[in-house]
C-alpha cells in the first residue's frame, strides 16, 4: 500500500513546501457542520448548524459560551472545540480576577492564535482540527468584534464569514448583504445569519428550531443563546425575505472563498 512519507509527521515539509497535518485538519473544518457571523455597528450575531448522529440522539451544541462578552462557533472537531474553550474560559476568568475587568478580545484571539500554531511547530502534537468564529466585544471602547481562527495559526477579522460544509453559499448570500449590516437592528442580523445557514443545510433538510441555533452579544447586551421554540418567530420571517437574487447562491463554486472586508490581513501573534 502507497503511504505518503511526508504526513506522519506535523514538522516535516513535503517537497512542495506543504505542512500535510496542517492540510488535513484544515479539511476538518470544511467537512464540519457550517457556522455563519456578523456584525453591525453595535451588535455581534453567530448562527450554526447542529448535527445528530442519529434519529435517537441530540443534536450537538456548536456555540458555545465562552465570557458575557464573547461566544465561539465551531465547524471541525468538537472534542478540539471543548479544549480550546476550556482554555479560553481559562483565561477570561483569570483575567478578570487578577484585573478586575473583562479580558480584552485582541489579546485573547492573540492567544488563540499563539495555541493553534504552536502545534505547528512540534511532533508532540497534532495541529487542533478546529475552526473558531469568535463573537466579542470590546467592553473598553464598546465596539463588536467578529474573528475567525484557522487550525494554521493564522487570525482573521471580518465583518462577515461563514465556515464548515456548504459554507460557500453563505458566504454569497452574505456578499451581497453586506452594506446593508452595519446599521441592521438585533433581529435583522438574526434573520441574515438564519438565511444565509439555509443554504448549508444538506439534501431534503430544513432549518429547524431543533438544528439551528443563534447567539448575541453586543454593547450592553450580555450572551444570549436563541434556540428551540424561541428561534421559531425568526424562521417564520426566512419566508417573507425569498427573492430572485438569494436563488443563484448556490451556483457559486466550492472553491471560491473571497473574504467580505477588503484583504484581511493574518494578525502577528
Amino acid at each position: 500500500m502507497f503511504r505518503n512519507q511526508y504526513d506522519t509527521d506535523v514538522t516535516v515539509w513535503s517537497p512542495e513546501g506543504r505542512l500535510l497535518q496542517v492540510e488535513y485538519a484544515m479539511e476538518s473544518v470544511k467537512q464540519g457542520s457550517a457556522c455563519v457571523g456578523l456584525r453591525s455597528d453595535s451588535i455581534c450575531v453567530l448562527g450554526a448548524l447542529k448535527r445528530s448522529v442519529s434519529e435517537l440522539s441530540s443534536h450537538q451544541k456548536k456555540l458555545l459560551h465562552i465570557d458575557d462578552h464573547i461566544a465561539v462557533g465551531i465547524a471541525g472537531l468538537t472534542a478540539d472545540a471543548r479544549s480550546l474553550a476550556k482554555s479560553l474560559q481559562s483565561e477570561c476568568l483569570n483575567h478578570k480576577y487578577v484585573y478586575g475587568t473583562p479580558i480584552p478580545p485582541h489579546q485573547l484571539m492573540a492567544d488563540l492564535a499563539d495555541k493553534h500554531q504552536r502545534t505547528t511547530q512540534t511532533y508532540v502534537r497534532r495541529p487542533f482540527g478546529v475552526g473558531l468564529l469568535v463573537a466579542s466585544v470590546d467592553t473598553t471602547r464598546q465596539t463588536p468584534h467578529l474573528y475567525q481562527t484557522c487550525p494554521s495559526g493564522n487570525l482573521y477579522e471580518f465583518v462577515a464569514s461563514a465556515i464548515g460544509a456548504r459554507s460557500q453559499s453563505a458566504r454569497t448570500y452574505l456578499e451581497k448583504h453586506v452594506d446593508d449590516l452595519a446599521n441592521a437592528t438585533r433581529d435583522q442580523l438574526i434573520v441574515h445569519a438564519l438565511q444565509a445557514l439555509t443554504g448549508c443545510v444538506s439534501g431534503d433538510d430544513e432549518l429547524t428550531p431543533d438544528n439551528g441555533s443563534i447567539v448575541v452579544v453586543g454593547k450592553d447586551i450580555p450572551y444570549t443563546m436563541i434556540e428551540g421554540a424561541d428561534l421559531q418567530p425568526f424562521l417564520d420571517q426566512l419566508e417573507t425575505r425569498e427573492t430572485p437574487d438569494d436563488d443563484d447562491d448556490g451556483d457559486a463554486p466550492d472553491e471560491a472563498e473571497s473574504p467580505l472586508v477588503p484583504e484581511p490581513q493574518a494578525m502577528e501573534t
